[in-house]
C-alpha cells in the first residue's frame, strides 16, 4: 500500500524488513549518525576561522 501521492508507505502501512523504504530509512539513518559522530578536522575549523575574521573585519561597528 502507498501513500496517495504514490511515494513511500502510507501512515498505516507497517515498517518491516522486506519493505524497501524501511530499508533505505535505516542504512540513511545509519549513515547520518556515523557522519554526526565525526570530528571536524582541523583544516575546516581553520577555514571557518578565517571567514568568521573576514566577515567581523567587513562588517561596521556598531556601537554597544
Amino acid at each position: 500500500m502507498t501513500s496517495k501521492k504514490g511515494i513511500g508507505p502510507s501512515a498505516d502501512e507497517p515498517l518491516r524488513a522486506e519493505n524497501p523504504h524501511a530499508q533505505i530509512a535505516t542504512k540513511l539513518r545509519a549513515l547520518y549518525l556515523s557522519v554526526q559522530e565525526e570530528a571536524i578536522p582541523d583544516r575546516f575549523l581553520d577555514l571557518l576561522e578565517k571567514l568568521d575574521a573576514v566577515e567581523r573585519k567587513s562588517l561596521p561597528d556598531v556601537a554597544e
